[in-house]
């Protein structure tokens, strides 16, 4: 059995970056968004294909959260996007629904 933080490295953040690419994505280069996530612009490009960080659905109070935070990164009103991938991992592990983040 994995640990919860590993299913959280290999699962979430992936799901996280993904849908954020997505959003991020309808107003930026793959090459803009690879610099502002501080990853490759080729896994920009699997994330937005669903290549990568395709395996667990993520619910609509964290996707709202992660189109909240696109908005804040193309509107410039964050200094960077850690702290928001912070705050939606928190709270996606600490959901009860939670299945591979148990407590």
């Amino acid at each position: 059995m994995k640990a919860p933080c590993e299913n959280v490295v290999w699962y979430v953040l992936p799901a996280i970056r993904s849908e954020l690419a997505k959003e991020l994505a309808k107003t930026m280069s793959q090459k803009e968004i690879s610099e502002i996530l501080g990853i490759t612009q080729a896994a920009v490009s699997q994330y937005v294909s669903n290549k990568r960080g395709s395996k667990i659905k993520l619910h609509d109070d964290a996707r709202a959260a992660i189109a909240d935070l696109a908005d804040d990164i193309t509107g410039g009103s964050t200094d960077g996007p850690m702290r928001g991938i912070c705050e939606i991992c928190k709270k996606i592990r600490e959901d009860e629904h939670c299945e591979i983040c148990p407590g």
